[in-house]
């Protein structure tokens, strides 16, 4: 039988540390019921000592999730990890993930720390998680780049304070996999109570080998790898849930080990994050992407049609790609919404909201023949509102020739009260944002705006994906509508509601 490799997502912690793709609580708790569905094993949901709302979004996920364990990340302090513990008070199975950095560079830049201290604090940290959790992880931050004796030294420590899984991470992405999967090998085999723990990887995209890190610490003894649904995360991202599940399961002739996973819910996860956060994945991207399984090239259409090996590893229908679906119209009644809705994952605590949906989806399918997945994803999406809206798009009327300035007539609720305005612009997307802000006067920056087709046809809805700044602070918002500039509009308001939320986040990192 093979061991079993034990998946720890982050999405909902280092995921959410890309720039704009901040979530609420409501849309953690959805993303982390996504992931209990798909067998997740252990689900970071967030760092609770960053701010009031990573604390409630840690301990609302914690009564949410029943199946997978939930973890919460803590400094080697005393206050972040009395902090994480208080979260996971109500959690059926928690861990404490706690770490500090252990490279020369950052324990002298950063950390201003003495070796001998940085040991004291992480063996103190780790006794001060257990009285909280008997499931306590650690991680010396920057692995990659430490020093291996000063590595064994404090992984050793540690294992004897009661820390029974090591997280070895590349944090900066610096490592390549021969060199990572021979770092594992070499703690394994020098560190004397290695035995008494679980080794992990944390691997992050910088020079594109996050994923082939992993799978290289796997092949030397890990068996957990920390990774994101997309590879979403800092900077370039880290490896992908998606990936590593796939190339694991995949080869087989090379793993001794095997996850959990329920790989038939990786494109429905996918398609939730990517539409919460805002960032698309790329066609082409592996798994995924919309391309992952198809074929234009002559001769591979003629070898799939003979025997779908010739060019194909794996079936789509395995990671969720679905050929045979049931399309959705205006006639479709509400049972049949509701059957389509479990399928996908899709719950609702009231039948108020699903009435909302419900609602939504036949007002779509008035405008287009034929309603499909993604589109009922999407509506999802657009209908779970943040309970602290504060501006709203009540109406928009847009006027646009040949020759002629395009005209946005637009109506907003800002704190309930209606307000109108009319502006021109060198578009209409021009002209609607020009009225919004006109409206609005939020003084932010447009740093992103991009536009797809969520299914084909000319009738599809298209989605509009919106990124804004302001004094640093970056924002990301979505919205989806056959009209494509109302579906801009819808992106830019729901961008400025993120924006007026209070936001006082400290980095995990600092």
């Amino acid at each position: 039988m093979s061991e079993k490799l034990i998946i720890f997502d982050t999405t909902l912690r280092d995921g959410e540390q890309s720039p704009g793709a901040s979530m609420t609580k409501d849309e953690k708790v959805r993303i982390a019921k996504a992931l209990e569905r798909m067998r997740v094993d252990i689900i970071e949901a967030g760092f609770p000592i960053a701010s009031e709302g990573d604390f409630e979004s840690v301990r609302a996920v914690a009564k949410a999730v029943m199946q997978s364990r939930i973890c919460a990340l803590a400094r080697a302090l005393d206050k972040d990890i009395d902090r994480a513990g208080e979260a996971l008070k109500e959690a059926n199975a928690s861990r404490i993930h706690t770490f500090i950095a252990t490279s020369p560079i950052h324990m002298k830049m950063k950390l201003r720390m003495e070796p001998d201290q940085v040991v004291e604090n992480a063996v103190k940290a780790v006794k001060r998680a257990l009285k909280y959790t008997d499931d306590v992880e650690f991680s010396p931050e920057d692995a990659g780049r430490s020093d291996p004796d000063f590595l064994c030294r404090i992984l050793e420590a540690v294992i004897d304070a009661g820390a029974r899984t090591l997280n070895i991470p590349d944090t900066v992405g610096y490592n390549v996999p021969q060199q990572f999967g021979q770092l594992i090998t070499n703690l394994r085999e020098r560190i004397p109570n290695s035995d008494k723990a679980i080794f992990s990887v944390h691997c992050h995209n910088d020079l594109g080998m996050a994923v082939a890190n992993s799978l290289s610490a796997v092949l030397s003894g890990a068996r957990q790898v920390e990774c994101t649904i997309n590879g979403l995360g800092e900077r370039a991202g880290n490896a992908a849930l998606e990936e590593v599940v796939m190339a694991v399961r995949t080869r087989q002739d090379l793993f001794t080990c095997d996850t959990n996973i329920d790989a038939t819910q990786i494109v429905t996860a996918s398609r939730l994050v990517s539409g919460i956060t805002g960032f698309a994945v790329q066609p082409n991207k592996a798994i995924v992407g919309v391309n992952a399984f198809a074929h234009e090239s002559g001769i591979h259409q003629d070898g799939v049609l003979k025997n779908r090996e010739t060019y194909e590893i794996m079936r789509a229908e395995d990671v969720g790609w679905h050929t045979n679906r049931m399309v959705l119209g205006k006639h479709s009644g509400r049972n049949a919404f509701r059957s389509r809705l479990d399928e996908l994952g899709i719950s609702f605590e009231s039948e108020t909201e699903l009435n909302a949906i419900f609602q939504r989806f036949k007002e779509l399918a008035d405008k287009k023949h034929e309603v499909f997945d993604e589109d009922i994803q999407a509506l999802v999406n657009e209908t779970v509102i943040s309970e602290n809206e504060h501006v709203k798009l009540i109406s928009l009327k847009v006027t646009s020739e040949t020759g002629e300035m395009p005209v946005a007539m637009m109506t907003l609720s800002v704190d309930n009260e209606e307000k109108q305005v009319e502006m021109s612009g060198s578009g209409p997307v021009d002209a609607a944002f020009r009225a919004i802000e006109e409206i609005v006067q939020s003084h932010t920056e447009l740093q992103l705006y991009s536009v797809n087709n969520i299914t084909s046809g000319t009738d599809s809805q298209g989605e509009v994906n919106v990124r804004l700044e302001r004094g640093g602070r970056i924002v990301s918002g979505q919205g989806a509508d056959t009209d494509i500039v109302i579906a801009s509009a819808k992106a830019y308001v729901h961008a400025l509601n993120k924006m007026i939320l209070p936001h006082e986040r400290a980095h995990p990192q600092v």
